[in-house]
């Protein structure tokens, strides 16, 4: 199932993260909050938010 790009995504979704120095993508996030310009995002493995605010680009949901 395609997401819809129009929809936001919601928080506590898994995704991945565009790595943009390797160009590959990495798991292990899922959003913490939706802002205007992106979304904050939470590592599973310690729960931290990350101090960055990430575009909706650079996600894609992960399939559980």
């Amino acid at each position: 199932m395609e997401r819809n790009p129009n929809q936001p995504l919601p928080v506590g979704t898994s995704v991945a993260v565009f790595n943009r120095f390797s160009g590959s993508w990495t798991s292990g996030f899922e959003i913490a909050t939706g802002r205007d310009d992106g979304y904050e995002l939470r590592r599973h493995s310690d729960q931290t938010v990350l101090p960055k605010t990430f575009p909706i680009n650079d996600l894609r949901v992960e399939r559980r």
